[in-house]
């Protein structure tokens, strides 16, 4: 079972509508939309719910009227400032740590699971889909994206299929729940200078993880000194670089019209792309 990742150092730089493409090229295998908090590949996909379930994640904590003694005790420990002059608690502002829960002489907290988000079993055209969304405010998004790729890895080793994971920016805990044992990583950067410093960070967690990077620079034509950069870092520190992909407006308006930007007309790009997604058949999947 293979499965390649798209991350990248910030967000912006791309990566959905290069993994909608990508699913449109490979014409059946398992998607797995691993950015929970901006998950929007199923912009591009046109998915069909098949399945919803519940993300329990985290817990709250709920004071009982009927049994407390209005100490304020609870209100002194939360570090967090939840709970009110009246004793009751704010969940946007609870970080479910428990203190309150613990320290409550008169035992009138409860602290229980709550629902942080729902997860996703979805059809599209190009295979399923597993997807997901946090609630407002709820964390354990790294959490969330182990269980996604779990079920990713469940359907695919039914059907044989391979992996393409929809990974989110940065270099934080969701990043590293979608690195971790994935064959290979996709990093989407751009000619910016921040592009180029983010672009390193995100290496360096590659590295750290030995996942095999390869480099995609999109909208490569916009400045051509950055661009040239990127490649010669890369080949400096030989990575491989997957390909490079010029400006075009046919990407905005392919997800305007719900498609993977391959199969939005005769546009300038697909040959570009395509071209990276044959050098991560040859490199990944063959």
């Amino acid at each position: 079972m293979k499965e390649v990742t798209l991350i990248s150092g910030k967000g912006g730089t791309g990566k959905t509508s290069l993994a909608g493409a990508f699913a449109a090229l490979a014409g059946k295998s398992v998607l797995a939309d691993c950015d929970v908090d901006a998950a929007n590949l199923s912009l591009v996909l046109q998915p069909e719910l098949e399945e919803e379930h519940l993300f329990k994640a985290s817990r709250k904590a709920f004071i009982h009227e009927e049994y407390c003694n209005g100490c304020g005790l609870c209100r002194e420990l939360c570090r967090f400032g939840a709970v009110s002059e009246d004793l009751q608690v704010d969940n946007l502002s609870c970080e479910g740590c428990g203190v309150c829960y613990y320290a409550c002489p008169e035992e009138a907290i409860s602290y229980d699971e709550v629902v942080s988000g729902r997860w996703y079993k979805s059809s599209t055209p190009y295979g399923p889909l597993i997807h997901a969304r946090l609630g407002v405010a709820e964390e354990n998004s790294g959490r969330l994206v182990t269980l996604l790729r779990q079920k990713a890895r469940e359907i695919a080793e039914s059907t044989g299929d391979f992996i393409i994971n929809d990974g989110p920016p940065g270099i934080g805990c969701p990043v590293i729940a979608s690195l971790g044992g994935a064959s290979a990583a996709l990093i989407v950067t751009e000619p910016t200078l921040s592009g180029i410093h983010d672009l390193e960070r995100v290496l360096s967690v590659c590295s750290h993880f030995q996942v095999s990077p390869f480099v995609c620079i999109n909208r490569s034509d916009l400045d051509e000194e950055n661009t040239a950069r990127i490649k010669d870092y890369c080949q400096k520190h030989t990575i491989p670089l997957a390909g490079e992909i010029p400006f075009d407006r046919a990407f905005v308006e392919a997800v305007v019209n719900r498609l993977p930007v391959v199969e939005y007309g005769d546009n300038s790009v697909t040959r570009s792309v395509s071209g990276v997604w044959d050098f991560i058949m040859n490199k990944v999947f063959e």
